[in-house]
């Protein structure tokens, strides 16, 4: 889970509702103020939601990006069914896939992260034209780490037996261990962490955890991806290994990010940094394409 710093928003972004061929989804739209140069839709990871993004946004729109960050179905402002099957994997490939669509700028950047990096991956294997590239960013293609399977067990099997409210509660202190001494949370922040885990549907913490736990090695599925591939993650990064991500970028010839001093939230840990890493892989595929354009 990523924990926002602050809930402004920063300039030119609005709240709003997307509306899709598969049901309306809410979004924090940030558009750049002059010239755009590439729109980038963004997917948030396991118990998290639209708002992990907002210490990017503005960066990104001030280097010329539409970036777009979205609550997926059953996430925090976004309604969801009930039923365990409107969170399969297809099923949320399919939603991204609409949600591309209805932004309406033509291929779009992807970036997915955490569990976000899941549903991405499926979204661009199931529909590589509505996507100009693929990020996964702080994802992989491998299983997560044993420490976080466990993790993810405890969290599912706790919500089937226990309400919802206690789940969070034990869930807070379990957080509250890794923290640095002393480090405590503005109440305004807290307060958004207990409505965004109180909003998410039960069947969507149970459908993602399940993804995470089974989700299979998806390099062929990137090896026969025909776009521009990027891993980008924090050196501290402890959900999935990083010496196995950085030896999946490579079998997958992925252009690869380490940023120096994050963890697993380098989106709000060092928003700038990833910026300039992000944009500039974008910027690399946007010259291979014209180049591609204009060769005899």
């Amino acid at each position: 889970m990523s924990k926002p710093r602050s809930l402004a928003l920063p300039p030119r972004t609005r709240a709003r509702r997307l509306v899709t061929a598969r049901g309306d989804f809410a979004v924090l739209d940030a558009t750049p103020e002059g010239e755009r140069r590439g729109t980038v839709l963004l997917l948030p990871g396991y118990t998290g939601s639209k708002e992990d993004f907002l210490a990017l946004l503005g960066p990104l729109s001030e280097a010329g990006y539409r970036a777009v960050a979205v609550d997926g179905r059953g996430q925090h402002e976004t309604p969801g069914p009930r039923g365990r099957a409107a969170y399969r994997r297809r099923a949320l490939a399919l939603d991204v896939v609409a949600q591309a669509a209805a932004l309406g700028d033509g291929p779009v950047h992807l970036l997915g992260h955490s569990f976000g990096g899941l549903v991405a991956r499926a979204a661009a294997t199931l529909a590589p034209r509505a996507f100009r590239s693929l990020t996964l960013l702080s994802s992989g293609p491998g299983r997560v780490a044993r420490p976080q399977r466990i993790r993810v067990r405890v969290l599912r099997g706790s919500l089937a037996l226990l309400p919802k409210e206690r789940v969070w509660q034990a869930t807070r202190w379990l957080d509250s261990r890794g923290e640095e001494p002393g480090a405590v949370d503005a109440p305004e922040i807290v307060g958004f962490l207990r409505r965004r885990w109180m909003r998410t549907r039960i069947a969507q913490l149970a459908g993602a955890g399940r993804l995470l736990l089974k989700d299979p090695d998806g390099t062929p599925e990137l090896l026969g991806l025909q776009m521009p591939l990027h891993f980008a993650y924090g050196a501290d990064e402890m959900v999935w290994p990083p010496a196995e991500l950085a030896a999946a970028a490579a079998r997958v010839g992925a252009h690869h990010t380490v940023v120096e001093g994050a963890g697993h939230s380098p989106n709000v840990s060092h928003p700038r940094e990833l910026t300039a890493r992000l944009t500039g892989f974008w910027e690399r595929v946007a010259t291979r394409a014209e180049a591609g354009a204009v060769a005899p």
